[in-house]
């Protein structure tokens, strides 16, 4: 039941780093055939199985916004779709390791905009090379603690009720 080889994934990812549409994402997954559909894709953003967008400016007058996601919503709906091919409800989803991402990837999305801040002002301090030196070494050991947050999130959110009163 996999709609999307992770290459496929991979390769969207950095054709659309910069985001992609709801539109595009149940587009995409119409046409390898998975049922997904607008209504469905709000309902997961809505339950917080996927983040929500962000809003961005269009070019010309009066065009409004639109709102991007991460492209690694795509990777998260396939994942979806499997756990529940495999008869997993969306609050056993919810609950489970999909939730923890998406608040992690929230986490990370913060962390990254404050860094990209703060470099902007050490790029122009009389101490320059130690604050970038500083910050490159603070955002790898960022990158190791949300790893091992994420690894340790996910084991515990998907020991399942009965498991842990039996463990308990």
């Amino acid at each position: 039941m996999d709609f999307l080889r992770n290459d496929e994934i991979a390769r969207l990812e950095r054709e659309r780093a910069g985001g992609i549409t709801s539109g595009e994402v149940v587009r995409l997954f119409e046409s390898r055939g998975a049922r997904l559909s607008a209504a469905t894709f709000r309902k997961y953003v809505q339950l917080g199985l996927l983040p929500r967008s962000r809003r961005v400016g269009r070019k010309g007058k009066h065009t409004g916004s639109t709102g991007l996601y991460p492209v690694s919503v795509v990777r998260r709906i396939a994942l979806i779709k499997r756990m529940m091919a495999e008869g997993y409800t969306v609050e056993d989803i919810r609950g489970s390791f999909v939730t923890v991402r998406n608040r992690l990837e929230d986490v990370e999305q913060g962390l990254h905009a404050l860094l990209a801040e703060l470099a902007e002002k050490a790029r122009s301090h009389p101490r320059r090379k130690r604050f970038e030196d500083e910050l490159v070494q603070a955002e790898r050991q960022l990158k190791a603690a949300l790893g091992r947050i994420e690894r340790v999130g996910g084991a515990v959110a998907t020991v399942g009720a009965d498991e842990a009163v039996r463990a308990g």
